[in-house]
């Protein structure tokens, strides 16, 4: 991408801007700014034009304000959608440091820790000192594991705005505030410190993990969790990863193959369908035969199988997922 500059300021804090507009010097495109959030889509238009609900929703109504458009808008409406969406993964990723919450389930949460965890122990070598991406970081726990992990330079990118939303205050404002769900459109308004570490070496930009705005071979090592199978085009997302990745460069992969058409064709699925094939329909040797054509340009260096995440669905309901986990070097 072109060098962009800030075209103009509508609010700033000391050394954040939160609300503006940035410009590219070649295409003169205009890409906004909100809450702290650059937004850096090649098509900006329509990425708004789809995606106005998220990135105009709101979280400063009241509870009760709150409730009543959720019974009005009923299941299944973009409202619903979207609630249930913070709900799961604010719980996952920062609902140990509730202090509000049932102590079983604050032990139960942060389950992406772990995840991590165990994908950065892929490298023997360990995360070194060195920036990285945390691609689909969602509201952001993960982001700042790394940033603490590695003593260095983390960016955040998702194209859930909403989500990002939830970590760019976390990141500003050091507050989780999200619905938590607690039964059908039935959600609890949960607002409380945090205090994660690093916090001044991340930041988040909203962008497309398969059309990233990075010049090539720039990044010495991303992290991609949890991803793959919310993507439309899981293929292109490897592509973008060599492409943006230096040679020798290490991105941490991992995927519990929850494939849906909902979010991904099911001809773009790795595995998941024509059980009479050479794979057999199984995803984990789909994506070893996908990762050994030669113009991916990615080997598998470790990998790791049965990795255990959890995602809370509402008070009676918990989705366990085993995913698999690995470690691929550019080449």
């Amino acid at each position: 991408m072109a060098p962009l500059r800030v075209d103009s300021v509508q609010h700033e804090e000391p050394g954040d801007l939160i609300e503006g507009v940035l410009r590219c010097s070649r295409c003169l495109r205009e890409y906004p700014v909100i809450d702290g959030i650059p937004m850096l889509v090649p098509t900006i238009r329509h990425h708004v034009q789809h995606n106005a609900a998220a990135i105009l929703f709101r979280d400063d109504l009241s509870p009760s304000i709150e409730s009543i458009l959720g019974d009005c808008l009923g299941p299944g409406s973009e409202f619903d959608t979207l609630r249930q969406h913070l709900s799961n993964y604010c719980s996952d990723h920062w609902g140990d440091l509730d202090p509000e919450s049932d102590p079983a389930e604050r032990s139960a949460s942060a389950a992406i820790c772990r995840v991590l965890d165990q994908v950065v122990g892929l490298d023997e070598d360990g995360l070194g000192s060195s920036p990285m991406l945390d691609l689909g970081c969602s509201v952001g726990r993960s982001s700042f594991e790394l940033a603490e992990k590695s003593n260095d330079l983390v960016l955040g990118i998702d194209l859930n705005f909403s989500m990002l939303r939830v970590a760019s205050r976390v990141l500003r404002q050091g507050r989780v505030r999200f619905p938590r769900r607690r039964v059908g459109v039935v959600f609890d308004r949960r607002d409380f410190a945090v205090s994660p570490s690093g916090a001044e070496r991340v930041d988040f930009w909203h962008c497309d993990v398969t059309a990233m705005p990075f010049q090539p071979q720039s990044i010495p090592r991303l992290f991609s969790l949890n991803l793959m199978d919310c993507l439309p085009d899981p293929r292109a997302h490897l592509m973008a990863l060599r492409s943006v990745l230096q040679l020798g460069g290490k991105a941490h992969l991992c995927t519990p193959f929850d494939w849906s058409v909902v979010a991904t064709p099911i001809e773009a699925w790795v595995g998941g369908h024509s059980q009479r094939g050479p794979e057999a329909g199984d995803s984990r040797m789909a994506l070893h035969a996908l990762l050994s054509q030669p113009e991916l340009g990615l080997a598998v260096r470790a990998e790791q199988d049965g990795i255990p995440w959890q995602v809370r669905l509402h008070q009676r309901s918990v989705m366990h997922y085993a995913c698999l986990g690995m470690l691929l070097e550019a080449i």
